[in-house]
């Protein structure tokens, strides 16, 4: 059984230039990196001279503790691969970071505790984030960690309806945790480490939330998590990365279908064409996963059209027709015995809620 890293040593090596994670796996594989440190001539092949000559001048060490004492300055701790808090879905990666920032606390990420990623545009419909806040919410209130990249849109609002819930949340973020992107988030951050959960990064302090940076996030969301759930995304967004990481990993990939017509419904209907499960609501991912609430048990009324909606997402008539499955004569007939029963609320824009006090 081979020696295990301290989260110093794996910062080191880190820091040095182009040691990303599929080349630390490969440096791992020489020996202890304490070792390494010490002889880093073992390593030609695998490090070109000037970080060979870092390492042996000390130069590596130094800014590593430089690196370390900046992170406490911000709160942060460094969390190692080898670490026993690390998070052991996310280990299981092709490539896992070497070393996490973070703030905050990851019980959310224990093995037993289901976690879920909803992910999706920035540029989200009112509609797709009203739905995307109550998943977070009825999912979180089930027991379920919700994981997110901490963006606009589709993020933000899971991260909302988890602390809606008194949920857990982990916000992953694609840029150094000297500072929270976007701005506007600041507040939400530190709501999420309040409530038990925790924002964290692979990227060293100071790195800029650049385009490159995101799909490196988009990973480490797929990998803590047991299934990807994707509501609206374009045919460019990050949040289809973030499935195509998820399946490759072999964790479910789940979509929230929608209209055509629209763009940001391109993402999740391609998946859903090929083989995602199809979500209307926490009930059915609460059926994939196993999990049980009673914001879930509220949803999956015995009446198939009033359990396909809530008081709180409005619904057009055709998601209401996608998600009851019922022929649009059928559901026009059923929906006005549900206003005249004042069970159902009808909104401008052909849109509907279910009431909140049903008669």
């Amino acid at each position: 059984m081979r020696a295990l890293d301290t989260p110093f040593e794996l910062l080191t090596f880190a820091l040095l230039p182009d040691v990303g994670p599929r080349k630390m796996l490969e440096l791992r594989a020489l020996g202890p990196l304490s070792a390494l440190a010490e002889r880093p001539a073992a390593a030609r092949g695998i490090l070109p001279p000037e970080s060979i000559e870092r390492l042996r001048s000390g130069e590596a060490a130094r800014a590593a503790e430089a690196e370390q004492l900046r992170s406490e300055v911000f709160g942060l701790r460094l969390v190692g691969l080898d670490d026993s808090d690390y998070p052991a879905l996310l280990r299981q990666v092709f490539d896992p970071p070497s070393v996490l920032y973070v703030r905050g606390n990851l019980e959310g990420c224990r093995p037993e505790i289901p976690a879920v990623a909803i992910v999706g545009s920035r540029g989200a419909s009112p509609h797709g984030v009203a739905l995307a806040r109550a998943l977070g919410r009825d999912l979180a209130d089930a027991g379920a960690t919700i994981v997110s990249g901490l963006a606009r849109g589709i993020d933000t609002a899971a991260h909302q309806g988890a602390l809606d819930a008194c949920g857990v949340t982990l916000a992953i973020q694609g840029r150094g945790m000297d500072d929270i992107y976007p701005k506007e988030n600041t507040r939400l951050a530190d709501a999420i480490v309040s409530a038990g959960g925790a924002v964290l990064a692979e990227c060293p302090l100071g790195v800029r939330p650049l385009a490159d940076n995101f799909p490196r996030r988009n990973r480490i969301i797929a990998g803590l998590t047991r299934a990807t759930i994707v509501v609206e995304a374009a045919r460019r967004s990050g949040a289809l990365i973030t499935a195509r990481v998820a399946l490759d990993e072999g964790r479910d990939v789940m979509a929230v279908p929608g209209h055509p017509s629209d763009e940001r419904s391109f993402g999740p209907n391609a998946l859903i064409r090929d083989g995602a499960l199809l979500v209307r609501d926490a009930a059915d991912v609460a059926a994939e996963l196993g999990l049980e609430g009673s914001a879930i048990r509220f949803a999956a009324s015995q009446d198939v059209v009033l359990g396909a909606l809530r008081p709180d997402v409005p619904v057009s008539l055709e998601d209401l027709a996608t998600r009851s499955g019922r022929p649009l004569p059928e559901l026009l007939a059923r929906l006005s015995e549900l206003e005249i029963g004042a069970k159902v609320r009808r909104l401008p824009g052909a849109l509907f809620v279910r009431a909140r006090n049903p008669v």
